[in-house]
This record gives structure tokens, sequence and C-alpha cells, in this order.
């Protein structure tokens, strides 16, 4: 007699075509979800033992097994669970969305620390994924009598009884043919299926055991001969590194976690290790590279922490959990609180996420600022490698994290040859002394040969350096730090001379003809308030700087910003004395010289001169 096929409930055939095409983005996560199935089953017999003293729990006689079959194309994932009756067959995989896990969890009130995995009914319909058929054989803890369920998709399912002799269940998987854009034989492959439980299923807490072909070596006299043969391992690892004790665990233990990871080359500078009780519990282990990634500022590097629930990997990358200022951090956080959405590969925005988010940022920062504090030559690697990233933190988000970052900034300073952070400036400024003075350039030493920074350093002042094209952007965006306001030593006022200018009024007439040859290019020109030895340089006026005029127009469509441009001549240098015989005896050669001077201007700005034929030629000139 034909066995009747039964109809899926819940309007089974749009709901599993939902589960199959919509819901898992990654063929791969079905044997993630088929594993923790099986696990969910071998802990309901754990919560058994502990209310029913008929039912013995030796956690050795428990295991999963994985079995793939290439001669039939089949794919088996069997357990030692608890098995499920007829009517449970019926129940849980009758009905589409139906949780035998979250009825069992509800019905024992469970609340201690072992979470079953699977609450949301769906899992197990991903193995459609990459199955046509789907079959599972299992037996009840307590019945003699095993039952087969058997399902092509949609279209129904069928259930009788069968002969099995263990308690427990196997899930058979009828594997899809190949196509030309899936090969699902890679799910029969030895050594992708061992990539796929270390990946995700690495720690859950009972074996998963798989036979894995293996070399040895025969000695027949002289000759080697190697053979072939099966072995059955233990493939993951099922105490993860995150739930020993700290005081268990070795420098070398976290070293070697973050090299199988593949967090990182080399070896990380840091590491921190939190399990954290309270209003959400997590264990979290976070690294801190010692080396740069190379993909590190491309769109290739994704920022983000690895996510467990319960042992069981459901995000590789998960990016809320970090700000994008600690993009650097790498590792991992397990979490049996955490609200996931029905295919477990994405979380709800909820409040533990956030609360996990915000801890782990004061972490980061802790570590930075002890690193800061106690190993100053660590912390200023750490800096060359990541420090833009933080200065771009305090800019984003119209600064909103510019206080909780910015005693981390180092920079280079006029003082010496290492960094300097604000608070060491601010601390050994002169009382006189009423700004932050800096100056941003291309590098170190070539600010050191800027002639904008004599006047300052002439008043023993120090001066900080800004390389990074962000700088000048994130100390706008400070404004002040400890009540003391930032000022280029470019800018139109340096709080350092008096409002009037006796020299650029003495001098008014040339100024002012000067100006007018150069309209369009300068606002105008004036004496040098900052000079001492070198003849001319550019200063600014407004909120735009040169350096910041050039970081803006090497972007992309960029509009064309220039900043308000002065052109300061120093009086006292021989220079000038030849500027004023000129413009009051040859105009043609003033024209000239106030041509070359500010060409000059913009050569020693990193400008580029507009026309430098004219500009070789007018050099010509005034050599003969």
């Amino acid at each position: 007699m034909a066995t009747k096929v039964k109809q899926f409930q819940a309007e089974a055939k749009r709901l599993l075509d939902l589960v199959v095409n919509s819901i898992y983005t990654n063929k791969e996560i079905f044997l993630r979800e088929l594993i923790s199935n099986a696990s969910d089953a071998i802990d309901k017999i754990y919560y058994k033992a502990l209310t029913d003293d008929s039912v013995a729990f030796n956690k050795d006689d428990y295991y999963i097994r994985i079995i793939p079959d290439r001669e039939k194309r089949t794919l088996t994932i069997s357990d030692t669970g608890i098995g499920m009756t007829e009517k449970e067959l019926e129940e849980n995989l009758g009905v589409i969305a139906q949780s035998g896990s979250l009825a069992f969890k509800q019905a024992h009130e469970i609340k201690d620390g072992y979470e079953l995995i699977g609450q949301f009914g769906v899992g197990f319909y991903s193995a459609f994924m990459v199955a046509d058929t789907v079959t599972v054989k299992s037996r009840a803890l307590g019945s003699e009598q095993g039952y087969c369920w058997e399902s092509s998709g949609a279209e129904g399912y069928t259930i009788k009884p069968c002969e099995k002799e263990t308690v427990g269940t196997d899930i058979i998987l009828k594997l899809k043919e190949n196509t030309e854009d899936e090969n699902y034989d890679e799910y029969l492959n030895e050594y992708r299926l061992h990539l796929l439980i270390k990946k995700y299923s690495d720690f859950i807490r009972y074996p998963i055991k798989m036979k894995v072909t293996k070399t040895r070596l025969l000695q027949k006299g002289e000759e080697k001969e190697y053979e072939t043969y099966e072995e059955e391992e233990i493939i993951n690892s099922m105490v993860p590194i995150w739930n020993k004790n700290k005081n268990e665990l070795t420098k070398e233990d976290y070293e070697n976690f973050y090299s199988e990871k593949r967090y990182g080359f080399g070896k990380p500078q840091k590491y921190i290790h939190i399990n954290a009780e309270g209003t959400v519990s997590y264990r979290t282990i976070l690294y801190i590279p010692e080396k740069m990634p190379f993909d590190f500022y491309t769109t290739e590097y994704k920022k983000g922490l690895e996510l467990y629930a319960n042992g069981v990997l459901v995000m590789e990358n998960c990016a809320e959990l970090l700000p994008d200022y600690f993009a650097f951090a790498k590792g991992m956080v397990d979490s049996d609180d955490l609200s996931l959405n029905i295919s477990r590969e994405m979380l709800q925005h909820d409040r533990q996420l956030q609360l996990i988010a915000k801890n782990i940022r004061s972490k980061i920062k802790n570590e930075l600022e002890n690193m800061l504090k106690n190993e100053r030559e660590e912390y200023e690697n750490f800096f060359r490698n990541f420090g833009r990233l933080l200065k771009f933190g305090i800019y984003a988000e119209l600064g909103r994290n510019k206080d909780f970052l910015q005693d981390l900034l180092l920079f280079h300073s006029s003082r010496d040859d290492g960094y300097v952070t604000l608070e060491e400036y601010v601390q050994r400024m002169p009382a006189e002394q009423k700004y932050i003075y800096y100056i941003a350039g291309e590098s170190v030493d070539r600010i050191k040969k800027l002639p904008q920074t004599e006047l300052v350093a002439e008043k023993g002042y120090e001066i900080l350096y800004f390389t990074d094209d962000i700088d000048e952007f994130a100390v706008r965006m400070l404004g002040k730090y400890k009540d003391k306001e930032f000022k280029s030593v470019t800018s139109d006022d340096l709080g350092l001379v008096d409002a009037e200018d006796k020299e650029t009024e003495r001098h008014a007439e040339l100024f002012k003809e000067m100006t007018e040859i150069l309209k369009d290019k300068v606002k105008k020109v004036r004496a040098a308030k900052r000079l001492k030895s070198h003849p001319v340089c550019l200063a600014t006026e407004g909120e735009l700087t040169i350096e910041m005029e050039k970081v803006l127009n090497a972007m992309p469509n960029s509009p064309g910003i220039k900043a308000q441009r002065i052109l300061e001549i120093n009086t006292e240098h021989p220079v000038f004395q030849a500027l004023e015989k000129a413009y009051a005896g040859d105009q043609e050669k003033f024209q000239l010289y106030t041509d070359l001077l500010y060409n000059q201007a913009l050569l020693i700005e990193g400008l580029p001169v507009e026309d430098p034929l004219a500009f070789s030629e007018k050099i010509c000139k005034m050599m003969v």
C-alpha cells in the first residue's frame, strides 16, 4: 500500500520557497543549521537527565557524525540525540517555522547556560537549498520503533515506520545535480566539509566526527610505498578558548588563536579577553594587529568581529560591533542573549547588540590609553599604523566622538623628533601663549623648511606638524582643546603682533600695485608678519588653508575650491630692496619681480606654477 503524501501546513509552498530562496543568502549555511539542530537534540537528553533519574547522561556517548557518499551523492548528518516520535516528526517537520527546540525550551523553562540553538524552526529546511530529497530517519528516546520522514520539497512529505537500531536522528540529503552556476559536489568533498565545520560549528559542545583520508608509509625492504586509508576523527574543537578561564591561558594560546582564525599576519600587538555578565552577557577576545593589513584602506577590507551565538558562528564580520574609528580591531564575540533574525545570518538591531558594542568600544579605548601611558613605544607603533583612523573618527559624524578620541591623538612637533599628545602640548605651553599652533605639510622634513614657522618658533612656541590630509579637518572639528584654540601659523592673525601694521601702511602703494598685477591670484599683498630670513610666503584668510585646499581639490569631482591667498613680503630682506628699486624706476621689471615672487611662494607651498614655460622664460629674462 502506497504511503499517503501529506501536505505541509502554513502555506508551505510559499514559505518553503522563501526559506530556500530568500531567507538564506549563502547555501553553505545549511550544514551549520543541521549540525546546530543535532546539537539541540543531544542537549534535550541532557535536560531530561537533570529532572529524570531514569535517564543517564554520559557526555562521551553523544556525538554528531557527518557521512559523505560520493557514489550515491548523499550527505548524512547523524546524531545520538533524543530523536523524534511519529507525532513529533509531524509537528516539527510538517509545519514550517515550527520549532521543536523552542517548544522544548518553553516546556522545560530552560534558563541555565545550555542554550538551545534552533529556535526558529526554519533551519532544517535550508537543506532544500542543496538537496532534491531530504530523508529523516529518527527513533525517539524510550521507543523501539523508528520512523522515516521524507520530502522532495513543497509538494509535501511522507512519514512511515522504518528500522533504526539506535536512538537519534539521521538526516540524509540527496544532493541536487550540478549546474553551470552551482557545484553541489563540493558538499561531498572531505576537505570542503572539514572547512565548513571548522568555520561555523567548531565550538559545538559535542564531537563532530567524520572519516578523513590519510596516508601511511609501508616499508618493504628498501622500497618505500604509501597507502591511503580512512580514519574517523573529531573535527571540531568543542571548547572555545573564550570560555576558558584567563588564568588557564598563556600568551601563546591567544597568539595561536589569532593565527588559526586568520585575523592577521604575524602576531597581534595586544589582545583583550572579556567575560561580561550583567544586563547582557557575552564573551569576547579582541586583538589589535601589530601590522596594518595590506588591504586596510581598500574596499576589500571588511570591518567587524566574528559573532557567535552560543558557540555557533552566525556572522563573519559583524560591522555593528565596531565603530569605524576602531575598524582595525579583530576578534570575536559570543553571546546567548542576542536576538537573531530568522535565518541567524543577521542580527536584529536591538538593545543587547548596542550594549555589547558600547562596552567593546570602551574596552578598546581603555587598552589604548594604557598603552599610551605605560608602553609609549608600543602605542606609537600602533598610531603609525592606525592613527589616521582615529582622526577620521573625530571628524566624522559632525564631531560626535571628538571628546572620546581626542586624548588618543599623537602629532609630530617642532619640540623634538618624537610624538606629542595634545595634553602634553598644553601642559608645556608658556603662560602667555594663547593658541595651539600648527602647520600642515606633506612631511615633517618639508614642514621644517617652511618660512611661515619663523615668527612662532622665534617666540619659543611649540608647533604641531600635521602630515595627514585629515589633520586640519579633525582639529577644525575639535575647535579647542582644554580651552585653547587651534591656530595655523599660516593664518591671517597669529595673535602675536599688533593689529596696526606700520610696514604695510608705509608701502601701501607698492603693495596695492602688486595686488593689481596679481589680481584673481591673491586677495592682497602685504608686509610679512611671520618671516625673518625668507623673502616671501603665502598666508591665508578665513577657515580654508592652502593644505585643506589641496586635499579638497584632490578629491573626485572637485569643484576647484581655493583658499583666500595673501602674498606676504619680508620688507627686511634684500629682495624687497630690489623690488622697491624696480617699483621706483622700471615698471616692467617690477611686474617681472612680482610674478616671480608669487611663483616662488607657490613652489614653497608645494603648489604648481600656473605656466611653467612662462615662469622659466621670466627667470632667464631676469638673468640676462
